[in-house]
């Protein structure tokens, strides 16, 4: 019962929105080009997903956005580590990447194609490139929350850098460095699509969206929106919830 009222509310704003747009494209003296109603978005929906091109578009978008994304959870997990746990590295890197990090990563892309021209190579490194700070930023934060106490304990008892590391600071810094990952794969999803709009890759979700856009194919634009929500909802449930679930949520470290 508590997780139908569970499902049931979050369904509420949906509706809402759904119900909001009907009435705009019904009652709003748009023309249904540029306004199509719910019935012709399904419809476009299925279509494209019958003819296999919403799926392929997804596949060359979620190639590029796991290998960029991959590379920036390794790469910034490892540096947010690093300077947690040693202050000198803190110290050489913090003022670089607190300059970086308030910067779009999307004002990047000129450069990266002058650097590495169109394609698929730019577009996997300018993902990995500007997710990797949040991740960083936040891998560094969850280490330096671990409380000293528990460091100096363990130490005091003869345990060893590495049993600290794994048994204390990594489970310590763990809700943080998986807020970071979270944070950085949204990151990455927003920023992929705005660079495969610019950086003229073959296929792709953004792809989709630019060619809607030329051709005024408004409903084609909206499925494909509709699909670039559902496949970041089912990211975020089927992966960092899960992962959640069987590490900080079950050690009470958060709660679920």
């Amino acid at each position: 019962m508590r997780r139908f009222q569970d499902v049931l509310l979050a369904c509420i704003p949906f509706a809402i929105i759904f119900l909001a747009w009907q009435l705009l494209s019904l009652y709003g003296g748009f023309p249904e080009k540029l306004v199509p109603n719910l019935g012709q978005i399904g419809q476009t929906f299925v279509r494209l997903a019958s003819e296999g091109i919403l799926w392929g578009a997804a596949k060359s978008t979620l190639y590029r956005l796991l290998l960029g994304f991959l590379i920036s959870g390794l790469v910034g997990v490892m540096i947010g580590i690093l300077m947690g746990r040693h202050k000198a590295v803190e110290d050489v890197l913090l003022p670089l990447i607190s300059f970086v990090y308030p910067i779009p990563g999307i004002a990047y892309a000129p450069l990266f194609v002058l650097w590495f021209g169109l394609g698929d190579m730019p577009a996997i490194l300018l993902i990995a490139f500007a997710s990797t700070f949040i991740v960083i930023m936040n891998t560094w934060k969850g280490v330096k929350s671990v409380k000293q106490v528990w460091i100096k304990s363990a130490e005091i008892m003869g345990a060893k850098s590495t049993d600290i590391f794994w048994r204390i600071v990594l489970p310590g810094a763990l809700p943080f460095i998986l807020s970071g990952l979270r944070l950085g794969l949204a990151s990455a999803w927003r920023i992929l699509v705005a660079v495969e709009m610019l950086m003229s890759v073959k296929v792709g979700l953004g792809w989709m969206i630019f060619g809607s856009q030329t051709f005024l194919n408004t409903d084609v634009m909206l499925a494909t929106i509709a699909l670039i929500g559902l496949i970041g909802v089912i990211l975020e449930k089927q992966i960092f919830e899960q992962i959640e679930r069987r590490t900080v949520i079950r050690w009470g470290m958060v709660k679920g």
